[in-house]
């Protein structure tokens, strides 16, 4: 789950938590509400944990020694 993806769980959840006055028989839209925010948190939280470890890179080099006094090949 990325960031965009967490965010927009976090909102949807709030609209259903807090802006929805309508009931559904047998679903609590409220509870759903806070699922998805919960979601969402949980997400954004997983997402910057891993993200550090992605940011790490190997550098590599290359070095050529060349003898010849007249410089490198063409």
């Amino acid at each position: 789950m990325g960031i965009g993806a967490g965010i927009f769980l976090i909102a949807v959840g709030a609209i259903l938590a807090f802006a929805v006055d309508f009931q559904v028989v047998g679903i609590d839209i409220r509870v759903i509400g806070w699922i998805l925010m919960a979601a969402g948190a949980a997400g954004l939280i997983f997402f910057f944990a891993f993200w550090s470890r992605r940011r790490t890179t190997a550098v590599v080099t290359e070095r050529r020694d060349y003898d010849d006094p007249a410089g490198p090949p063409l």
